[in-house]
């Protein structure tokens, strides 16, 4: 091949890499906010008690054609146990065209988080790990700059604190919308 005709295919090629991004070419850039409903049990010494919640939270994230990576801030707020947990998550979404379903799961840990039961001294709760699964849809309309996922979202937090020196798990799940705006 001669050095003229690997130059041209060489700028061409960087003419595709750099363009637009919302043209999903090579990825997006987004933020957005999450709020979810549902509840929560917490698990100490093989017995349970469930409780109501709500979450809501913060997203900063990557979207790739096949895969999507996001940070996430998240606030449940329950009747005895509000938590901060930060995460990080990875998607995998099937390429339709409208409605991509998806599927992740992610990783991360609580903090400043608290245990405040009624008839009982509160509890600080830090640095204890969090994992979650999360299966939803996003709604992709390719005229605007938003994307909207509704999910359904299960967090599991492992020994989050001790009560009468039992270690309790909590595991919280909920359905969950997610508005994304795409840069």
């Amino acid at each position: 091949m001669k050095t003229k005709s690997l130059g041209i295919l060489t700028i061409a090629s960087l003419m595709m890499v750099a363009g637009n991004a919302n043209a999903n070419m090579l990825f997006d850039i987004y933020a957005g906010g999450t709020f979810g409903i549902g509840g929560y049990a917490l698990y100490s010494d093989g017995e349970h008690d469930t409780y109501s919640s709500q979450s809501y939270g913060a997203v900063l994230g990557m979207d790739i054609p096949l895969f999507r990576i996001e940070l996430e801030y998240n606030f449940i707020n329950g009747d005895e146990v509000s938590a901060n947990l930060g995460m990080v998550n990875a998607y995998f979404k099937l390429p339709t065209p409208v409605v991509k379903p998806y599927i992740g799961a992610g990783i991360g840990t609580t903090f400043s988080s608290k245990y405040e039961p009624e008839n009982a001294p509160k509890i600080d709760i830090d640095d204890t790990m969090a994992y979650q699964g999360m299966l939803g849809i996003t709604l992709d309309l390719p005229v605007i700059p938003f994307n909207v996922d509704v999910e359904g979202r299960v967090l599991y937090a492992p020994d989050m604190f001790q009560v009468a020196n039992h270690d309790t798990d909590m595991l919280q799940y909920e359905g969950r919308v997610k508005l994304r705006y795409v840069f």
